[in-house]
């Protein structure tokens, strides 16, 4: 029998913010892997972003939107610390300078704490500088980059520029994910991976760990 799923996707889109928490509970009682939760909210999120470039959505339904995807990682926070695996390595991450978006970096740490990951959330706004300081002080094999902006994405550079700087650039791997990023923007940017899927985000990074 097809157990018909609860529409995620529209909660987000719609603004559910009172009602999000128990659909994602709903879900993960039937059953329902928090991983393609986590996917199908992602979605949202982005169709919330395009309806606020068509200005069909306000500055406002923004925020709430944000709020409404909070409550949701909040559910689901103790079904994906079940699901974590042993310990893998440290990340740094962050929202890079220019930019104040923290949603999509929350959805990144959420996904990297629970397979396993020690993660330095640096927060928004961050400046190339300090990406890099904080890389050497943890002695992280990964520097993570948020930049939902395209007008932020050109500054990823220079969290590059840092790392040579102090002498560590050959020993760190730098991924850079947003909705406005492509897979072929990592040689433009001199990063080793760009990504938009979290969970993309998320294999790549199992990779580089694997591989020691």
């Amino acid at each position: 029998m097809v157990i018909e799923m609860a529409n995620l996707f529209q909660a987000i889109v719609n603004l559910q913010i009172n009602e999000i928490s128990s659909l994602v509970e709903e879900e993960l009682r039937r059953g329902r892997d928090p991983y393609d939760i986590v996917r199908e909210l992602r979605e949202g999120m982005e169709e919330v972003g395009k309806k606020f470039e068509n200005s069909e959505y306000f500055l406002a339904d923004l925020i709430m939107a944000g709020e409404t995807m909070k409550k949701a990682l909040d559910a689901l926070k103790p079904m994906l610390k079940e699901c974590k695996a042993e310990y893998k390595g440290k990340i740094v991450i962050g929202t890079i300078w220019g930019d104040l978006h923290d949603i999509g970096k929350d959805i990144v740490i959420t996904l990297l704490v629970s397979s396993g990951f020690e993660v330095y959330d640096l927060g928004i706004d961050v400046p190339p500088r300090v990406f890099a300081e904080e890389a050497k002080r943890t002695g992280a094999k990964v520097v993570a980059i948020s930049a939902l902006l395209s007008t932020s994405i050109p500054t990823i550079s220079k969290v590059v520029e840092e790392l040579r700087k102090i002498g560590i650039r050959d020993k760190v791997k730098i991924i850079a994910g947003g909705a406005a990023l492509r897979r072929e923007y990592a040689n433009w940017l001199g990063i080793d991976a760009a990504v938009n899927d979290a969970m993309e985000g998320l294999k790549i990074i199992k990779s580089w760990f694997s591989k020691g």
